[in-house]
């Protein structure tokens, strides 16, 4: 018997309409051995490494916008690029996993882990720290996803509550000291110190049980789509320019738009073993899943980027001060993530507390909005509070609904569509925020005492301004630019509370679909009795 799996008769089916019928034959109770709780330390230390590696640069960014002389769009891109090249090697590599198996996959993913790590530790210019991060990115990403599907590979979806709750607290955990670590490191010592830090990937080893002629004859299949799957992702490949580079903007996004039809066109029509399969969309539950995790993560790296923006350039703290006083956000994710995964394992619904967790996460993004130059310490800790409970709660929920939704057969591509969407949403969010942010910054300055010239330069470098800011003595200027930045930060609270306002309309609508006690997995815990 392989440790960590369950088999049932019949898996359960999705009808037309979406809904998820169960017929279970009487199961063995899950219990898990040694061998699958040292698989699952490691997965938690990679979650660990990857969300410290995440986040640990967004309140190093005004130094090393300063060090690099980065524009504000080229500062962003250094975590975009990251999150970037996450989300388009997703699918890829879901389906590499499903031929080839999991161990091989993890391990080329934490080999490019390191290398981009290399690279931006060593980078001297913005050119090589950007390379270095989409090369992070691809690794990253990918561990990221094989994260998620060892997890349903070894647990029935009725105990993952509690498995993915404290995944979901260790990746907390690590977004919690990310920023304070890479505050300490870029104040105090160098930035390049924050890149150059030793990470070490463990590897656990899963076997397939079933391998077969059928499973090699798919190998050969999956990888006739992926060259049409990276097609697909050249629609993400179009970098910032200058504007009056007008046709090599355009170029790549017009070409970028071809390959995403071609890719979607082949994917419907000819794909024997589509690697996109759309047909999980037909169930609401998986549409609303996919929707609502790329607007929690397009928040939760808002919050991460925009949020030490405020408390570095309108409260004037060091970069370390800064990542301390994101706690009050991002502190109470890991609680609240392990406290859900808990009680959606004994009652067994998700559906009440995903409406929760919007609620409050749209409640708390509203009195962000409320964060002013003069707010006082008291004040803003209470009102960065309130969404951070939710984010927390909806962390855990979300993997739910979106599980609860497929099939065991399809539960690789569903985690690789929901941890496809969700980089997207943190990727999204980097992006819109800074556009959103650049363009209130040039409004805002230029209907001041700045020109149109002096606004649109201001604009362009408003990250590297926050260190410019530390150094004027009290003035006009120095009120009207910290002035400048609240209201945009303002706009983006706002843009981002209306998103969650959505999502929270769309919850009202999920079904009850339950969640299995049975399992079946063609990839499980190589482990002896």
């Amino acid at each position: 018997m392989v440790a960590g799996t369950q088999d049932c008769a019949e898996s359960p089916q999705v009808n037309t309409q979406g809904h998820v019928h169960t017929h279970e034959e009487p199961s063995t109770p899950f219990n898990p051995s040694k061998g699958f709780y040292l698989a699952f330390l490691v997965l938690t230390v990679l979650a660990m490494m990857v969300s410290l590696d995440g986040t640990s640069v967004s309140v190093a960014l005004p130094i090393i916008a300063n060090t690099l002389d980065c524009s504000t769009m080229e500062t962003f891109w250094i975590g975009t690029g990251f999150l970037l090249s996450s989300a388009t090697i997703l699918l890829p590599l879901g389906a590499l996993s499903i031929a080839f198996g999991r161990v091989p996959i993890l391990v080329i993913c934490a080999c490019c882990f390191l290398v981009g790590i290399i690279v931006s530790g060593f980078a001297q210019g913005a050119s090589a720290m950007l390379t270095g991060r989409i090369v992070q990115g691809v690794g990253g990403g990918g561990l990221i996803l094989l994260n998620d599907i060892v997890i349903t590979d070894l647990v029935p979806l009725s105990q993952r509550g509690n498995y993915f709750g404290i995944i979901g607290s260790v990746w907390a955990l690590g977004s919690v000291s990310g920023p304070v670590i890479g505050g300490a490191l870029a104040h105090k010592a160098s930035w390049l110190t924050d890149y150059s830090a030793c990470h070490a990937a463990l590897v656990v080893e899963v076997d397939c049980d079933t391998w077969n002629v059928q499973r090699a004859a798919k190998k050969v299949r999956l990888c006739r789509e992926l060259p049409l799957c990276l097609l697909c992702g050249s629609s993400a490949h179009t970098y910032y320019m200058r504007r009056y580079r007008v046709l090599l903007t355009l170029l790549p996004l017009v070409l970028g738009l071809a390959g995403l039809a071609g890719f979607c066109s082949w994917q419907i029509g000819h794909a024997k073993e589509p690697i996109l399969r759309l047909g999980l969309l037909r169930s609401y539950n998986m549409g609303y899943s996919l929707f609502a995790t790329m607007i929690n993560a397009l928040i939760v790296y808002g919050a991460l980027y925009f949020l030490p923006l405020y408390y570095e350039a309108v409260k004037e703290y060091t970069p370390v001060l800064a990542g301390v006083s994101l706690f009050p956000a991002t502190f109470t994710v890991a609680p609240l993530s392990i406290i859900t995964g808990c009680i959606v394992t004994k009652t067994q619904d998700y559906r009440v507390l995903t409406f929760i967790g919007w609620f409050t996460t749209t409640l708390g993004l509203g009195l962000v909005c409320l964060l002013d130059v003069d707010t006082s310490v008291v004040q803003w800790v209470f009102l960065s509070l309130v969404p951070g409970i939710g984010l927390g709660i909806l962390y855990t929920s979300l993997s739910f609904v979106n599980q609860a939704a497929s099939t065991d057969t399809d539960m690789a591509y569903t985690v690789t569509l929901f941890v496809f969407f969700r980089t997207l949403g943190q990727c999204v969010g980097v992006a819109i925020g800074s556009a959103i942010f650049q363009n209130r910054m040039f409004e805002n300055l230029r209907g001041s005492s700045f020109t149109s010239s002096e606004a649109s330069n201001l604009a362009r470098d408003a990250v590297r301004l926050v260190e410019h800011i530390k150094t004027l003595a009290k003035g006009d200027e120095k009120a009207v630019l910290v002035e400048a930045f609240v209201r945009s930060l303002q706009v983006v609270w706002a843009a981002m509370c209306g998103m969650a306002g959505l999502a929270l309309i769309g919850s009202a609508f999920l079904k009850n679909i339950p969640l299995r006690a049975s399992h079946h997995t063609d990839q499980a815990l190589a482990c002896a009795d």
